[in-house]
């Protein structure tokens, strides 16, 4: 714990030694590896562009390559990639990065980089912890990440956690930002980011803040937006490193993270659509129309296939998230027809495109407000898994920083 008792606080954050330099960034940046899972193309193009040069791509697995060709060669090169990294060829920043990132829609989002003391986290459904997953956490996809994070030098983190600021916490941030660390254009249209250094007096002068924002929060402090799975798989990896060194103190008890004001007008809340592959489609609305509402009652949602569109209505909602009531829905198809399977899709355009090949459903529906989150997560707990998104695929956070977890 730092002297501040926070839980997010400051860190050794590295970035490449021509973080200056934007072209070469450019190359350096790549998309959290969730992103496009279904649209392999999409990493296609990043390689094409990287080519030879640095980047955060040789260090992560893009979920658009599990169970594919291309599974076992990605493997390969982030070993090759970890085995070779040297923190001592990254240029240092001990303190926090601010951060202010111009989405695709205009709108820019601000955050602060640093480290979340994962004694204050806990994935658990009933967690009363001051970081907390907002939605349930599937224990089956933390080992796998848990072992990448054993074998690792260091973490290139893609976490955004929220922060529910009332006294201006980011506005100090932006006020005491230093040197400008990096500014270019993110690839792939994610739009453009600056990052500050907050380092010596001010970086004091910002931990004392995030204290007074701690301080202000009454048990629930910041929320996991996204990535976290990737931080449940920190967690399980410090709990092991725990027990094997019989102490507190290691890089692994910590995460660095992006934490991201939850009020900020840029930060609109997407819902996470979903996908049915290897169905058949008119089997599929016959289902859909047995639970549905015949006389405009309900809750609404749409089913998109090859043959057009549907406007239904839930006669018989889960709750008031119409995310739970066609996951309810979905779980239920599935267990009743082997060999179908579900997809989570980020943007209704990727939803569209998908939900127009054979044997193939989507479903688009209605998100929850921001403003009900965290009140939701202290009175019910967890929400159904990918209930949103925060902001489009486009605006998901990027590789971009670094930070050793081993000593």
């Amino acid at each position: 714990m730092n002297k501040y008792n926070t839980v997010f606080s400051s860190a050794d954050i590295l970035l490449p030694a021509f973080s200056s330099d934007p072209g070469k960034m450019r190359k350096w940046s790549v998309i959290a590896c969730d992103q496009f899972t279904s649209e392999p193309a999409y990493w296609s193009a990043c390689r094409e562009e990287i080519g030879g040069a640095p980047s955060t791509l040789r260090f992560i697995m893009p979920e658009a390559y599990l169970g594919t060709p291309d599974e076992a060669a990605q493997s390969e090169t982030v070993r090759e990639a970890m085995e070779s990294f040297d923190p001592r060829n990254m240029r240092r920043i001990d303190g926090f990065v601010y951060t202010e990132r111009s989405l695709p829609d205009g709108s820019v989002r601000r955050g602060i980089v640093g480290a979340v003391d994962l004694e204050g986290y806990d994935y658990a459904a009933d967690s009363s912890s001051p970081v907390r997953a907002t939605e349930g956490t599937v224990l089956e996809r933390i080992p796998p990440r848990q072992r990448i994070r054993a074998e690792a030098k260091a973490e290139f983190p893609h976490v955004l956690v929220l922060a529910d600021d009332r006294i201006g916490l980011f506005d100090e941030a932006h006020a005491v930002a230093g040197s400008l660390l990096y500014d270019f254009d993110l690839m792939q249209g994610g739009g453009h980011i600056r990052g500050y250094a907050v380092n010596g007096f001010a970086a004091e002068r910002l931990s004392r803040r995030i204290a007074e924002y701690e301080r202000s929060m009454d048990g629930l402090v910041y929320a996991v937006g996204d990535g976290n799975h990737s931080l449940a798989a920190a967690k399980a990896h410090w709990e092991t490193v725990k027990r094997e060194i019989g102490s507190q103190d290691h890089p692994a008890r910590y995460a660095l993270c992006e934490i991201t004001p939850i009020g900020d007008e840029s930060l609109r809340f997407e819902p996470i659509y979903r996908i049915v592959r290897g169905c058949g489609t008119e089997e599929l609305m016959e289902e859909l129309r047995s639970v549905s509402s015949p006389d405009g009652a309900g809750q609404p949602f749409t089913v998109v296939t090859a043959k057009g569109r549907a406007e239904l209505r839930f006669s018989d909602p889960a709750d008031g998230l119409t995310v739970r009531s066609v996951q309810r829905f979905i779980d239920r198809f599935l267990a009743a027809h082997p060999g179908t399977s579900c997809d989570y899709i980020h943007g209704e355009r990727s939803l569209l495109t998908l939900a127009s090949e054979p044997d193939t459903a989507g479903f688009l529906f209605g998100g929850m407000d921001k403003n009900e989150l965290f009140p939701y997560v202290k009175a019910y707990g967890k929400l159904p898994r990918k209930t949103f998104s925060m902001g489009e695929a486009e605006s998901k956070r990027y590789y971009l920083e670094a930070r050793s977890i081993v000593r």
